[in-house]
C-alpha cells in the first residue's frame, strides 16, 4: 500500500515516468545543437511538450515556451512573450533595450503574485510591436547563449492576424542566436503553414512527426510498472496496449488504474477490463454531453470508427454508415480531427479517446 504509482498522465512527464523515444530525443537534439529550426507535428497528448521539455532540460539552456492557443490577440501573444523573456534575463538589461521600443508596453509588479505583468495597447500597429518583442530576444542572446524558443499549437497564429505569420517569418529569419521549435496538433494546418510554397513560413525548418511510442518498447516500460504489483506483468501490458493501441496519454492512464487496483490487493483476472469499465462509469455523464454535441454525420462517423479503426473514407465505408458520399465521411473525418477527437496514425483513422470509444460501443449493445 506504500508503493508509487509508476504511471503519471495528464502534466508534463519526465525522470522514471518518461517512456524510450530515444530516437526523438536525438533526432531534436541535434537539431537544437545546429543553425536549424524544428517543425514537431503530433496529435494532442502524444507527448510532443514533455519531449521537448526533456531536450531542453538536458541541454541545459534558456527556454521560452508559449501556447498560441491560449493567447488572445497578437498584442497579447506579445506580451506574454516579452512577460517570459523577463522571466529569465535579469531585469535591467532588459530595460536598457526597452526604452528603444517603438511602442512601450505597460509593465507592472503584482505585489500578490510578485510577477510582472505586460500589456499592450490595443489596436495599435502590431509590426513594431512583434518586431521589437522578437528582436529583443535576439539582442541578449549569443552563440554561446543561444535560447530555445518553443510556440505551442502554432497552427493558431493566423488567427490572432491575418499577416501574422509574413511578420514573424520576417523577424525570425534574421535571428542566429536562437533555436525554434514549432509545436503542432492540427496536420494539416501546420503542413499548409510550412510546406505550402506561397505561405511565408515555407521550409522554414525541419518537419518532424511525432509517432506512437514503440510497442516493444512501450511494453517493457509498461511491465517495468507492473512488476512490483503483479505477477502477469506481461500479460496485462499487452492488455493495456491492445486497448490504448499504444496511445501515450491513455496507455499511462490505464496502467495507472489498473496499478491502484492491483496495489489495493484486487487480483481479479479480468483487471484490465475492470479498470476500463471502472473509468466509463466516472465519465458516463462527460460522454453523453459530448456526443449530443455531434450532428448526424459525426455520430455515424464516429459510430463505424468505434467498431472498426479503418478509414471509412471508401464509397463501401460510407454506404455502411448510410452517409450518401464519401466527400461527406471526409468532411466529418475533418472536423472530427480539428476539434481531436479522431487522429490519423499510419494512414489509418481511430478515435483519440479509446475510453470514448469503448462508450460508444457499450451503449450500443
Amino acid at each position: 500500500m506504500n508503493k508509487e504509482n509508476p504511471f503519471k498522465f495528464g502534466t508534463v512527464v519526465d525522470g522514471i515516468y518518461f517512456t524510450n523515444r530515444t530516437k526523438e530525443l536525438s533526432a531534436i537534439q541535434q537539431s537544437l545543437n545546429s543553425q536549424n529550426h524544428l517543425i514537431l507535428i503530433g496529435p494532442r497528448r502524444f507527448g510532443k511538450t514533455s519531449l521537448v521539455k526533456k531536450v531542453i532540460k538536458a541541454e541545459k539552456r534558456k527556454s521560452v515556451f508559449l501556447d498560441v492557443q491560449l493567447t488572445n490577440s497578437v498584442e497579447d501573444f506579445a506580451a506574454q512573450y516579452l512577460k517570459r523573456i523577463y522571466s529569465i534575463y535579469p531585469l535591467g538589461k532588459i530595460r536598457n533595450i526597452l526604452k528603444n521600443f517603438r511602442i512601450v508596453p505597460n509593465i507592472n509588479l503584482n505585489p500578490v503574485s510578485n510577477e510582472v505583468e505586460i500589456q499592450f495597447q490595443a489596436n495599435l500597429e502590431t509590426r513594431p510591436i512583434l518586431e521589437d518583442v522578437f528582436n529583443l530576444l535576439e539582442k541578449l542572446s549569443s552563440q554561446k547563449n543561444k535560447p530555445i524558443v518553443v510556440l505551442d499549437e502554432f497552427q493558431d497564429i493566423k488567427r490572432l492576424d491575418k499577416g501574422i505569420d509574413r511578420i514573424l517569418r520576417s523577424v525570425m529569419q534574421n535571428h542566429q542566436n536562437i533555436n525554434y521549435i514549432f509545436l503542432g496538433s492540427q496536420e494539416s494546418m501546420m503542413r499548409e503553414i510550412f510546406e505550402k510554397k506561397k505561405s511565408p513560413f515555407y521550409h522554414f525548418a525541419q518537419l518532424m512527426y511525432l509517432k506512437k511510442i514503440d510497442r516493444d518498447h512501450f511494453t517493457t516500460f509498461i511491465e517495468k510498472g507492473f512488476a512490483k504489483v503483479s505477477v502477469n506483468s506481461k500479460e496485462i501490458a499487452q492488455q493495456v496496449l491492445t486497448f490504448t493501441e499504444g496511445h501515450p496519454f491513455y496507455t499511462q492512464q490505464l496502467s495507472y488504474l489498473v496499478w491502484n487496483l492491483l496495489n489495493n490487493k484486487i487480483k481479479k483476472e479480468n483487471i484490465v477490463e475492470q479498470a476500463i469499465v471502472e473509468n466509463i462509469h466516472i465519465h458516463d455523464l462527460d460522454f453523453e454531453r459530448l456526443w449530443l454535441t455531434f450532428n448526424s454525420t459525426d455520430k455515424k462517423t464516429l459510430t463505424r470508427l468505434s467498431t472498426n479503426n479503418r478509414s471509412p473514407l471508401s464509397a463501401k465505408s460510407a454506404n455502411k454508415m448510410n452517409i450518401k458520399a464519401s466527400s461527406t465521411v471526409f468532411s466529418s473525418l475533418k472536423r472530427l480531427m480539428k476539434s481531436g477527437y479522431v487522429i490519423k496514425t499510419s494512414g489509418f483513422y481511430e478515435i483519440d479517446d479509446p475510453f470514448f470509444r469503448e462508450w460508444i460501443v457499450l451503449r450500443r449493445k
